[in-house]
C-alpha cells in the first residue's frame, strides 16, 4: 500500500497514494471530501495520551487529569488515562473522526507508562487503556493502528488492525512488530532523516523489507493556533 503521512498544514493533496494519514482537526471538509471522492483511505491522527493546549476541546479536561509536560513538545502534558473524564473526551474525539469521514485512527502517545508522566502509570494501565481504545474505534467501524508502544506490540496485536512505528531501525525495535506481519497486518514504518541522500542510504540498508517505509525529513513541529 502506498501512503502519505502529513500532520501539518496546508495539506498537500498531490500525492498519488492509496492512503493519507492526516490530523483530525487540521484537515477540513473540502479536503476530506476530495480524498473520499478519490477513493483514498483516510486515517486521522488523534493524540489520546496527551493534553494539547491548542485543541478546541482542551478546556474540557479537568486540571486533575493533566500530568507532567512533554519536554520536547511545548503545550502538551500527559493525561491520566485511568480517568473516566479522559475516556469520555477521547471517546468524543473518536466519534468526531467517524463523523468527519475517517476510515481509521492513528492514536498517538499511547506509551505514557514509559515516560515521566506524573501519575505513576503502569504497563497494565497502558495495556487496558489501549485495549479500550480499540473497542471504541471498532464500535464505530473505524480501523485503529498501534502507534509505537513496541514493548506491548505482541500483547496488543490481536486488538489492532495495523501498526505505525517511528524510528524502529534507530532504536532496534522493528522485530517487536513482527506479530503484526505474521498475522498479515500492515506495519507502516517511519524513519526521520535530515537530508535526501541520508534517506536513500537508510532505505537501502533497511533489512525489514516487509515494512512500509516512509522517510521523513526532520522538521520541528510547533503547536498550531487554536481553531
Amino acid at each position: 500500500m502506498t501512503w502519505q503521512w502529513q500532520l501539518t498544514s496546508p495539506l498537500d493533496l498531490t500525492h498519488e497514494v492509496e492512503m493519507y494519514d492526516v490530523d483530525l482537526y487540521d484537515t477540513y471538509k473540502p479536503q476530506f471530501d476530495y480524498l473520499k471522492k478519490s477513493h483514498i483511505l483516510v486515517v486521522c491522527y488523534i493524540s489520546v495520551g496527551t493534553w494539547e493546549n491548542w485543541r478546541p476541546d482542551a478546556h474540557s479536561f479537568p486540571n486533575s487529569t493533566l500530568g507532567k509536560p512533554l519536554s520536547k513538545w511545548p503545550g502538551e502534558r500527559w493525561l491520566d488515562i485511568r480517568s473516566p473524564d479522559v475516556k469520555r473526551i477521547i471517546s468524543q474525539r473518536i466519534e468526531l473522526a467517524r463523523r468527519r469521514g475517517c476510515d481509521g485512527i492513528e492514536p498517538d502517545n499511547i506509551d505514557a507508562y514509559e515516560n515521566d508522566n506524573g501519575f505513576g502509570l503502569t504497563a497494565n494501565d497502558q495495556l487496558q487503556y489501549n485495549i479500550w481504545l480499540s473497542v471504541e474505534a471498532h464500535s464505530r467501524n473505524l480501523s485503529i493502528g498501534l502507534k509505537n508502544d513496541p514493548n506491548q506490540a505482541a500483547k496488543l496485536e490481536k486488538y489492532f488492525d495495523w501498526a505505525l512505528t517511528e524510528s524502529c531501525m534507530k532504536y532496534k525495535e522493528c522485530d517487536l512488530f513482527k506479530p503484526f506481519i505474521q498475522n498479515n497486518k500492515a506495519v507502516f514504518h517511519v524513519e526521520y532523516v535530515r537530508n535526501r541522500s541520508r534517506g536513500k542510504r537508510v532505505k537501502q540498508m533497511d533489512p525489514h523489507t516487509h515494512l512500509q517505509l516512509h522517510l521523513v525529513k526532520y522538521v520541528a513541529v510547533q503547536p498550531l493556533a487554536k481553531m
